[in-house]
């Protein structure tokens, strides 16, 4: 049991450490939450997803996309337009009154809030970052006979810490009953979405090859 508890323990502090960070899709899942639109059905994409990239990363992908610098390019331009689009929106919102009311569920249907949510996971460069190559990296290190179960306690880190943020959001439901929280949130999402479509950018133009 102790030789199991280390990888499992070594998986769930390291995925906890790279996904508590503010990021796009930190903030999208915080703003759906404070909506209850979609919460679980974001909750359960975004943590299969981390899963599903973590196992690939200790199978072997992260050294396979370590070699194809070009791809990097193509996700970073990619990840880059999306979070401008989605920063400008967000931008928007801040000076469209009738779109701050904290009680406005039923906006987004589940398949654009789906969309988005893939959007957020699967055009960000810095998710393979941290997930494939980085989570990969540890994971692969590991002897072979314990690998999944560090995969297991990194996937429980990403679906407890997406579950907490979408769910606990609600706890701040209070303070964005008032139009100026939300200004304040949207403004504060779009700044962070166009700061970060910036550096991919520069990411994309640095690259080589």
């Amino acid at each position: 049991m102790t030789t199991l508890l280390l990888p499992f323990t070594t998986g769930f502090l390291l995925s906890g450490a790279l996904i508590i960070a503010i990021g796009a899709q930190n903030l999208f899942v915080l703003r759906q939450g404070l909506r209850r639109e979609h919460v679980g059905a974001i909750v359960l994409f975004c943590g299969t997803a981390d899963a599903l990239l973590i196992a690939a990363g200790v199978a072997g992908v992260g050294a396979f996309l370590a070699a194809l610098p070009q791809l990097t390019t193509l996700l970073a331009l990619g990840g880059a337009g999306f979070l401008g689009w989605y920063g400008v929106q967000a931008l928007r919102r801040m000076a469209a009154p009738e779109a701050m009311a904290v009680m406005a569920a039923g906006e987004t249907t589940l398949a654009r809030a789906l969309m988005a949510t893939a959007g957020f996971t699967l055009l960000n460069p810095h998710v393979y970052l941290d997930t494939v190559l980085l989570m990969g990296a540890a994971g692969s290190a590991q002897p072979e006979a314990v690998r999944p179960v560090f995969v297991a306690g990194a996937a429980l880190a990403s679906f407890s810490w997406f579950a907490g943020l979408g769910y606990g959001a609600r706890l701040l439901r209070p303070l964005f009953a008032r139009p100026a929280a939300w200004r304040v949130l949207d403004a504060g999402v779009g700044i962070v979405m166009l700061t970060l479509a910036a550096s991919l950018v520069l990411r994309a133009l640095t690259l080589p090859g």
